[in-house]
């Protein structure tokens, strides 16, 4: 992870932390329709980009995304390399270690948006899911410690309306997404300095469509 150069950004380009974080969301948002109408224009001319890009980088915004393999983060937003600072793990779900990537992105970048990016049909909420209602017992080994993790948010909708699964996964995007001050000083110091904005948004494996969830 290496600072980027002033060399290293396009012309047109401002650093990170001079972009609004509404105005990188909305940018995001018009690339996840491209996506979804197969217009993505952002990965054409791969040679050029990695060229501009291979002395450092400015990414404008942080995922935190789930692990699973169909919803890469770049492609879901039709970005370029170097635009997103992307963290996955199942359930999207940090620990310490995803944390001190986050924190590093806000510090050395000034990435000024952050999204918590969950999926619908999630498998880790849907482990989770059957652990909460007796479906299942509790995993074993390190899949039991994100069991665990996913736990209150999970038992928090167990007695809504609706889809058990749907609920869960829109409360567990939530609950993340306001975890993140209370883990981290850097990134509470960050979002009280109206430095970042951190949103919770949902992926539509039929669709591709992103919401935006909180």
């Amino acid at each position: 992870m290496n600072q980027a150069g002033s060399d290293a950004k396009m012309p047109h380009e401002a650093p990170a932390s001079h972009r609004p974080a509404t105005e990188v969301l909305d940018e995001l948002l018009r690339g996840n329709e491209r996506f979804v109408g197969s217009e993505n224009v952002n990965c054409a001319d791969a040679r050029a980009r990695r060229a501009a890009v291979a002395e450092g980088q400015t990414p404008h915004a942080i995922v935190l995304g789930c692990s699973d393999s169909r919803i890469p983060p770049e492609t879901v937003f039709d970005q370029r390399l170097g635009d997103v600072f992307v963290v996955r793990i199942a359930g999207n779900v940090p620990d310490d270690f995803g944390l001190a990537s986050i924190e590093y992105a806000v510090a050395h970048f000034g990435s000024p948006l952050l999204i918590v990016l969950g999926h619908d049909a999630c498998g880790a909420v849907q482990a989770t899911l059957d652990v909460a209602t007796g479906r299942a017992a509790m995993p074993p080994g390190h899949l039991g410690k994100l069991v665990q993790a996913l736990g209150p948010a999970v038992q928090s909708v167990l007695s809504h309306d609706g889809n058990q699964l749907a609920n869960a996964v829109v409360a567990n995007i939530r609950a993340v997404a306001r975890s993140l001050t209370g883990r981290s000083p850097v990134l509470q110091k960050s979002v009280a300095a109206r430095k970042l904005k951190i949103v919770g948004a949902r992926y539509s494996l039929s669709s591709g469509v992103v919401s935006i969830v909180s």
